[in-house]
C-alpha cells in the first residue's frame, strides 16, 4: 500500500511540475507546434537565434492591438537577427485563422490545442510575450500588450539578448 501511495504522490508531483511555467533561465522543451498559417514545426527548430513568442487569442482586444506592432517588428531590417512566432489559445482554429486573415499576418502562428505552450510559457493571462535566447532558454516573460516596434521595446529586446550573451546563454548551443 505504501508503494502505491508513493507512486501516486510522485505522479501528482510530476503532473504539477509539468503544468508549471518554465522558469526564467530554463530551457523550453522541444514540443510540436501545430501550424495555423503555415506548416507545423518543432519548437527546437527555432534555436540558433533569439525568439519572440507571443501568446494571443482572436477574441482578446489587447492581443489584437499589439499584432500590427509585431508584424512591423518582423519587417524591420534588423529582424533577421531574431525570429517571432505567435501561439493562439483559441478553442476554434477557424476563429484564429479568420483573425490572422483580417490582420494580414505574415509571421508564423501556431494553435495551442492542448494548452501545452500556454502552460510552459506561463500565459494564464494574455497577451503574454516570452523572450527566448538562441539556446532555447526563457529570458523574460512580459504580461500585457506592447508596441513591439517602438524604440523602448526594441531596446528591451536588445538588452535581454545582450544580458543573455554576457551570461553565456544564447548563441552557445
Amino acid at each position: 500500500m505504501r508503494a502505491v501511495g508513493l507512486a501516486c504522490l510522485a505522479a501528482t508531483a510530476f503532473a504539477l511540475a509539468a503544468s508549471a511555467p518554465v522558469a526564467i533561465g530554463e530551457r523550453l522543451p522541444d514540443v510540436q507546434l501545430t501550424g495555423l498559417n503555415g506548416a507545423s514545426r518543432h519548437l527546437a527548430e527555432f534555436r540558433g537565434k533569439p525568439l519572440v513568442i507571443n501568446v494571443w487569442a482572436s477574441w482578446c482586444g489587447p492581443c489584437q492591438a499589439e499584432t500590427a506592432s509585431l508584424e512591423r517588428l518582423a519587417w524591420r531590417t534588423d529582424a533577421g537577427t531574431f525570429a517571432i512566432i505567435g501561439i493562439s489559445t483559441d478553442d476554434d482554429p477557424a476563429q484564429a485563422l479568420a483573425w490572422l486573415a483580417r490582420s494580414h499576418a505574415t509571421i508564423s502562428h501556431f494553435i495551442d490545442h492542448d494548452l501545452t505552450m500556454e502552460h510552459l510559457l506561463g500565459a494564464s493571462r494574455i497577451p503574454v510575450t516570452v523572450l527566448v535566447g538562441a539556446d532555447g532558454r526563457v529570458l523574460e516573460r512580459i504580461q500585457g500588450a506592447r508596441e513591439w516596434d517602438s524604440a523602448d521595446s526594441r531596446a528591451l529586446l536588445r538588452a535581454a539578448w545582450a544580458r543573455a550573451a554576457d551570461q553565456g546563454s544564447p548563441g552557445r548551443n
